[in-house]
């Protein structure tokens, strides 16, 4: 099971961690275990600092009284996070397993904005994680390759996350004379939250390129 080296991970700390007089793990030890279980990382990886604040984070909310989403940030894991710097402000791209994706998705804008308290000044971008499959998939024992897997499909969906939960109106794509490609990306301008998604079109745009390497702008179409 993949959740396997985590639970090992886990023992493995705890068994680590001082023990009080009476033999007990501290607080702060039990909630950094709890944290820790927030975080899915592939074969076992350790997490980096910034990816135990996020879990943290996420704990923390999971259990505070006053949260309407506890319930939900229940299943919920990360399996990696990264700071980008952007302009004057850093964006703070947090990935999800595919699996939990749609569960995210349901409480996505209360919980962004509750890490952007946390973490302030970022802009915070969630991120499922998807696996490519190139042409050589049939070494991989595949018949067929799904196309929810191809290269062009995963961006588009990754073009989707960024931005959510505003949602993409429409799509264009402009050749330059020296046959560059720039992706013109509009956005629904009845969104509810419009002014607060308008301050990050520029943060998209580099999240966007530094995942997959393409270009894109971000906008409201014009009234």
């Amino acid at each position: 099971s993949s959740l396997l080296p985590l639970r090992l991970q886990l023992a493995r700390a705890f068994a680590r961690q001082p023990k009080a007089a009476n033999g007990t793990v501290s607080t702060t030890t039990t909630i950094m275990l709890n944290a820790r279980k927030k975080i899915l990382k592939e074969k076992g990886a350790a997490p980096t600092p910034l990816e135990e604040e996020v879990a943290k984070t996420l704990f923390d909310i999971e259990v505070s009284p006053s949260s309407d989403i506890k319930a939900d940030l229940r299943d919920v894991v990360l399996c990696g996070a990264q700071d980008l710097e952007v302009k004057n402000r850093t964006a703070l791209i947090v990935h999800f397993p595919f699996r939990v994706w749609k569960t995210v998705q349901k409480i996505q804008g209360r919980l962004i904005r509750e890490l952007e308290k946390k973490f302030n000044k970022k802009h915070v971008i969630f991120v499922a994680q998807r696996t490519i499959l190139d042409k050589n998939f049939r070494r991989k024992g595949l018949k067929i390759r799904p196309r929810s897997r191809t290269l062009t499909s995963v961006h588009e969906s990754i073009l989707e996350d960024v931005v959510g939960p505003a949602e993409i109106f429409g799509k264009r794509t402009r050749i330059s004379v020296d046959g560059t490609k720039l992706l013109k990306v509009m956005l629904d301008p009845k969104d509810k939250d419009k002014n607060d998604v308008e301050a990050k079109l520029s943060t998209y745009s580099a999240v966007y390129k530094k995942l997959t390497n393409k270009e894109a702008v971000f906008m409201f179409p014009e009234a």
